[in-house]
């Protein structure tokens, strides 16, 4: 009787717990139970984006530079695979894309899948599928393919074994390029076969990526790289940079690094280091040809002309510090005009004109450096990113109440391009504002994209600020031409051409002190027919880890070879006599 009641009570008791449990799945926990229901009841694939193609102008014609080739994984099923004849032949098709030794592939045979070979090429991967053996297939993918080897390696960037772009364009419009993954979601059976029936189907196509097509010109780059890597030997430097640009709209038609790397690849380098693109993410101290921008906020603010006239002594002393002059024959010393000062570079004129900023002959005051900053930092766009849609640094140009000593002789510095820091492309963007009317473009390496097989091109560019009036603008470009012709250059200019540019030489900093043993040498020009706006502008940056480089002596000869060429492609021809 006792026990009859216990089991009585026990099966009360394990049909309550079951009621309860019922209510909570079917009741409280409703929602939760039909979610991982459908889960298991439902396939899920992505379909993924197929990423944009890239490409370079060649003449008025787009041509790829960057494409996507179809390649495959080789995946073995070790529980139904004959290891001794796929071994043999395998391994003969897939030859160095092989990722796993055969002994481990076979050591667990309740593995079923084992990935043996990556990157396998269509051609040897219908040579597999062929031989139609039982447990190996064939998976496709996507592989980016860079047909013109290192060509501007340091824009274009590369696409990691994640699918994820990095550095050059890649990195910078990764998001463009990549598009959107699609989703496929469908009914399966109990081994995991799709169904076609059914109302729960939902199918989100992919959207591709963009293909883009840079403003860089095939044929320019391939020049100019060739030409920076034959003065690199030619001179004796490890480093090379330059910019090839079309003042008028801002778009960079070359951008080139010596040395470069193949994005195909991008494995094969030294360091990380070797990813850089020195004209957008290497900020340096520009020096002299900073004068420019100093000399235009002179022009324009009217306190100065070409012709007027101040005392070189050779050298100033300023907070304390020397202010010298590179060129200290006798000849420039006494009544000098700025046209002289700007010929010979010499930094006790550019100091002079930062004092007349502020109204002073003999100092140095903040209204001076107020507004040499707002010329550097607000109409030229010095230490600040451009915009350009690649990945860039910023620089550095302290505004004076930033500075909480030496104030005046780092100003004084900042008037011929030291103690801050600009990169190649913010100073190129800035000249090109000087010289064409004094407007400022944005500068761009997008000239458009890839619609269908049609290039559709970008609106017309339009200047986003004015930083110098027109006028200024002309004296600037005669001061430029002016010291061009003063030097000569080697006979590089004939009769007809307008051709004028600065260079600059610059200390380096080492273990917080300006070095005596390395220096950046820099030149940017611009030319054209005499008598028009300049119809390109040319930049060069020299380098080597404790060397002495030299802006007349090394950057010059560089921008001469470049000019040349470059004239030349663009068909510019002389004002006639």
């Amino acid at each position: 009787m006792n026990r009859s009641r216990v089991l009585r009570w026990g099966l009360l008791m394990v049909m309550a717990i079951i009621v309860v449990r019922l209510f909570v799945i079917q009741i409280i926990q409703h929602d939760e139970w039909v979610e991982k229901a459908a889960a298991q009841q439902t396939l899920q694939n992505v379909l993924k984006a197929e990423r944009g193609e890239i490409y370079m102008m060649d003449g008025d014609e787009p041509v790829a530079v960057v494409m996507n080739a179809t390649v495959y994984t080789v995946i073995i099923d070790p529980m139904l695979a004959d290891q001794e004849e796929i071994e043999k032949d395998i391994s003969e098709i897939v030859g160095q894309n092989r990722v796993a030794e055969w002994s481990d592939v076979f050591a667990d045979k309740t593995r079923r899948y084992y990935i043996i070979a990556k990157n396998v090429e269509r051609r040897a991967a219908e040579k597999i599928a062929e031989l139609d053996y039982a447990g190996v297939w064939l998976q496709a993918s996507t592989q980016r393919v860079y047909p013109e080897g290192s060509l501007a390696g340091t824009v274009l960037g590369f696409v990691n074994a994640d699918g994820i772009g990095q550095y050059g364009v890649e990195g910078a419009l990764n998001e463009k390029l990549s598009g959107t993954d699609g989703l496929l979601k469908t009914v399966k059976d109990i081994n995991n076969v799709a169904l076609s029936i059914g109302n729960d189907n939902v199918r989100t196509p992919a959207v591709d990526g963009e293909s883009i097509v840079l403003t860089i010109d095939r044929n320019i780059q391939y020049n100019v790289e060739k030409i920076i890597a034959e003065k690199s030997k030619e001179l004796g430097f490890a480093n090379v940079s330059a910019l090839v640009m079309d003042p008028n709209t801002g778009e960079v038609l070359a951008m080139a690094n010596y040395p470069e790397y193949n994005p195909g690849d991008y494995g094969n380098v030294s360091s990380a280091a070797d990813y850089i693109n020195h004209v957008v993410e290497d900020p340096f101290e520009p020096a002299s040809v900073c004068k420019t921008f100093t000399f235009a906020a002179g022009v324009d603010f009217g306190v100065m002309t070409p012709e007027k006239t101040f005392t070189n002594y050779g050298e100033i002393t300023v907070d304390g510090w020397p202010i010298r002059n590179a060129s200290q024959e006798s000849f420039l010393l006494g009544e000098q005009t700025l046209q002289t000062a700007f010929n010979y570079s010499l930094n006790t004129g550019s100091t002079q004109v930062l004092r007349w900023l502020g109204g002073s002959e003999t100092e140095i005051n903040m209204q001076g450096m107020t507004r040499l900053y707002d010329y550097y930092y607000n109409h030229f766009g010095l230490g600040q990113v451009t915009g350009i849609e690649l990945i860039e640094a910023t620089g550095l140009v302290y505004a004076p109440e930033q500075i909480e000593y030496g104030v005046a002789s780092t100003y004084a510095n900042m008037t011929f391009g030291q103690n801050m820091q600009t990169t190649m492309i913010q100073v190129a963007a800035a000249v090109a504002s000087l010289v064409n009317g004094g407007y400022y473009y944005t500068p761009t390496v997008v000239a458009g994209k890839m619609v269908d097989g049609n290039f559709v091109k970008n609106e017309e560019r339009k200047p986003v600020r004015q930083t110098v009036s027109q006028e200024t603008s002309a004296v600037m470009r005669q001061m430029l031409y002016g010291t061009r012709s003063m030097w000569r250059n080697n006979g590089t200019d004939a009769a007809g051409y307008y051709v004028g540019g600065k260079t600059g030489t610059a200390q380096v900093i080492k273990d917080g002190a300006y070095s005596f043993d390395e220096t950046w040498a820099t030149y940017i020009g611009v030319g054209g027919v005499e008598g028009e706006l300049p119809e390109y502008l040319i930049m060069v940056r020299i380098w080597e880890e404790n060397k002495l480089a030299d802006g007349q002596t090394h950057a010059l000869p560089v921008f001469n070879a470049l000019k040349a060429y470059v004239q030349d492609y663009l068909r510019i021809k002389p004002r006639a006599e």
